[in-house]
């Protein structure tokens, strides 16, 4: 059996200010609604240096010190694996501005959970606020899929 496997690995960042979070609101078509910012690793591109980045792009911030505080990740159809790394930080210097993504702005963590969320950011809300869950794994059981957070 092989040991590695091919994998496509992207980020999110949870960025605070006291009670306040930065959200934004995607417009994808295949993901839309209030979420956190973030986007792809490049290759070659260190985990932390991406995330800093995709912040910057999306958001006009520029971000210090992110912490990983868990991840999101399943298997693809074809095989290959698909992860999400969930940073936060409260620590950043700039000037919001919103992007291409969607618009960002600032409100408070409680009021996020009432907005339009984007699919299953309810559930990532807990990995990036519970410090007993560290994973929100999805894994398909008789051709249904399972979520779990770990």
């Amino acid at each position: 059996m092989a040991r590695t496997e091919v994998v496509t690995i992207t980020n999110m960042c949870m960025v605070y200010n006291g009670t306040k979070v930065l959200v934004q609101e995607k417009i994808d078509d295949d993901y839309s609604g209030i979420t956190f910012p973030g986007g792809h690793v490049e290759k070659g591109e260190s985990f932390t240096d991406a995330v800093i980045r995709e912040v910057f792009e999306e958001t006009g911030l520029k971000i210090f010190s992110p912490m990983l505080c868990g991840i999101k990740d399943w298997s693809n159809d074809d095989g290959s694996r698909y992860m999400v790394l969930f940073y936060k930080t409260d620590k950043f210097e700039g000037t919001l501005s919103s992007s291409e993504e969607g618009e960002v702005h600032w409100i408070e963590l409680e009021e996020m959970r009432k907005m339009n969320l984007a699919d299953r950011m309810d559930k990532v809300l807990e990995v990036f606020l519970d410090e007993r869950i560290s994973e929100y794994f999805f894994y398909k059981e008789n051709g249904e899929w399972k979520e779990e957070l770990k």
